[in-house]
């Protein structure tokens, strides 16, 4: 049985997905591709895949929707997006719909292979968790094989990546982690210009967690230091 894992890519160019399909399969994964948004969908809807990558500008559907649609039926998937659209607010949209990581063309293929490693490892690191181990720090818990997190009464679908974030704080309960710590722990490498990603995912999971996210009750900013996480809900400075 094959165990080599497997990814869908999905870019209406045919000389970057070409490009992309020969060097991943040269790293030993399996791939499928699709060249505009609604073959893309469909296949991911209809396959199990261990990580998308998708473009953003596709014809028939961009890859904004095929994120989107994606995450209402498998939240799971680990999905990287490739585009030219390199703004700040092109970046947030992309994770708001469910994407966990983002890169800008023109890019090196060594990158988007040390991206690919880093979400299938957090994946299967993830997917590895003890069945139903539940992890509980005062109001918050969340259950590792659902990816779900609870906070009193309320109950959210994380994404892996906000997964990983909640996780990481929880073990260092009440103590500031930096930025640096997060993208190791998570993302498994860091550079400057990724620190505005971590705020982005940071910005959806207090979405789930928190009942107001401008003045958070449990995910506290530590400026100039990064985040803490206080699960009994301490009152702290912004």
């Amino acid at each position: 049985m094959n165990t080599n894992p497997r990814l869908l890519i999905a870019d209406d160019d045919d000389q970057i997905r070409d490009l992309l399909v020969f060097d991943i399969q040269s790293s030993g994964y399996i791939t499928d591709s699709a060249q505009d948004g609604e073959t893309a969908l469909k296949k991911a809807l209809e396959n199990d895949y261990d990580l998308i990558i998708l473009d953003v500008m596709m014809p028939k559907m961009n890859g904004y929707d095929v994120c989107k649609n994606i995450r209402l039926v498998k939240p799971d998937v680990p999905i990287l997006m490739l585009t030219a659209k390199g703004s700040l607010q092109d970046k947030t949209e992309g994770f708001d719909v469910g994407a966990d990581d983002y890169l800008v063309k023109p890019f090196e293929i060594q990158e988007v292979l040390l991206r690919t490693r880093a979400l299938l490892r957090r994946n299967v690191k993830s997917s590895q968790s003890p069945e139903k181990e539940i992890l509980r720090a005062g109001d918050i818990q969340i259950l590792a094989d659902s990816l779900e997190v609870m906070v009193l009464d309320k109950k959210a679908k994380l994404t892996p990546t906000e997964f990983e974030i909640l996780y990481c704080l929880m073990q260092h309960l009440n103590k500031p982690v930096s930025l640096a710590v997060l993208l190791d722990e998570v993302w498994g490498y860091g550079s400057d210009e990724d620190v505005r990603m971590v705020r982005v995912h940071v910005g959806g999971l207090r979405q789930k967690i928190e009942e107001d996210s401008r003045n958070p009750k449990y995910l506290h900013t530590v400026t100039n230091v990064g985040y803490k996480l206080t699960p009994f809900g301490a009152a702290e400075e912004n």
